[in-house]
C-alpha cells in the first residue's frame, strides 16, 4: 500500500513539475516575443553600426531597473525580464523539488536540494 502511495505521489509531483516548467518557458518567450515587438517597433528602422560596442544601460542590469523599465512598457525591460523568467523557471523547479521530497518525509534528497537551491541562488547573487 505504501508502495503505490509513494508511485502516486511521484507521478503527481512529476506532473507538476512538468506543467511548472512548461509554464515558466512559455511565460518568458511571451514576455521576450512583445519586448522584441516593442523594441522593434521603436527602433527597427535605426541602422546599427556594428564597429562601435555600446554597453547595455545601467538600469538594465540589475532586477530593480529591469522591473521598473518592463513595468514602463519599455521593450529592452521586457527583454530582460523574459530572461529572467527563463532563468528562475528551473530554479522554481528546484525549490518546488524541496517541498515534494519533504512531503514524502525524504530527508536526505530535502538537504541534498536544499544545498542545490543555495548554490543556484548564491550564484545569482554573487557578482
Amino acid at each position: 500500500m505504501k508502495r503505490i502511495v509513494r508511485e502516486l505521489l511521484n507521478h503527481e509531483t512529476e506532473i507538476i513539475i512538468g506543467n511548472l516548467l512548461r509554464a515558466g518557458v512559455i511565460a518568458a518567450a511571451a514576455v521576450v516575443s512583445l519586448g522584441g515587438v516593442i523594441y522593434l517597433f521603436h527602433h527597427g528602422l535605426e541602422p546599427v553600426n556594428y564597429r562601435v560596442f555600446h554597453r547595455q544601460p545601467p538600469d538594465l542590469s540589475c532586477v530593480g531597473g529591469i522591473l521598473k523599465d518592463a513595468a514602463a512598457g519599455q521593450g529592452r525591460g521586457l527583454i530582460q525580464l523574459g530572461l529572467l523568467i527563463l532563468i528562475a523557471t528551473p530554479i522554481a523547479r528546484v525549490g518546488f523539488s524541496v517541498f515534494a521530497f519533504a512531503r514524502q518525509k525524504d530527508r536526505l534528497y530535502v538537504l541534498v536540494t536544499l544545498i542545490v537551491l543555495a548554490i543556484l541562488v548564491y550564484s545569482l547573487m554573487g557578482k
